[in-house]
């Protein structure tokens, strides 16, 4: 790639052996150069104006603010900014969330070193980058309807095992209110119970584990 325009980075992870490990990776690259590096995200918008990067490359999962909180306040601050999360879990609504927050891409830890450069290069264009799979994923979750937020209350309470006298209780509201949320969410989730509905709300990144 000798001749090619240089890639600026800044490296958002709080593990060091995986930001140092990916900072020698990326520098083996002709064009690209790691311009700064952070273990948390909370200095996001100083480090951005301290190096000027082409492309932010973050985790989701960091101390203190989340990758997408963190995504949000950059873009806010500096609209030019190129987002691309990098990041181990692949929770449907955080990609979901950080895309929404103005992320150009995401690639998963797991992902080639091949597909981490085209990402990387992707988004230092402009262009967009995610994963065929998720892509797919992603399309299907905005076109089907969406959880509310006394949905998602009800939601976290049956991830934990509550009957639904528990969460009437909990939230100060009918139980036959709750069955009636809890029918619609199964529905909205397209699953059959209480069960299949708490692995759905965690592979989607709604409740955590």
């Amino acid at each position: 790639m000798a001749g090619q325009p240089v890639i600026s980075l800044l490296l958002v992870d709080d593990h060091f052996v995986v930001r140092s490990g990916l900072a020698a990776s990326l520098e083996l690259e002709d064009d690209m150069k790691v311009a700064g590096e952070l273990g948390e995200a909370g200095m996001i918008e100083q480090a951005y104006e301290k190096t000027r990067p082409d492309v932010v490359v973050m985790d989701l999962q960091l101390p203190g603010i989340s990758g997408v909180e963190a995504a949000g306040r950059l873009l806010r601050a500096h609209p030019g900014a190129r987002v691309l999360i990098f990041s181990t879990f692949a929770r449907d609504e955080e990609i979901q969330a950080a895309l929404k927050a103005g992320a150009l891409g995401y690639v998963q830890k797991s992902a080639s070193r091949g597909e981490l450069l085209s990402a990387v290069r992707a988004v230092a264009a402009g262009r967009r980058h995610l994963p065929e799979g998720i892509e797919q994923r992603l399309r299907g979750l905005a076109a089907g309807p969406e959880i509310t937020p006394r949905e998602l209350d009800i939601l976290r309470l049956v991830a934990r095992g509550n009957a639904n006298k528990e969460i009437a209780a909990t939230l100060g509201i009918g139980e036959d209110t709750v069955k009636q949320h809890v029918s619609r969410i199964l529905h909205k989730l397209d699953v059959n119970d209480r069960a299949q509905a708490t692995a759905e709300a965690i592979r989607r990144g709604l409740v955590s584990v």
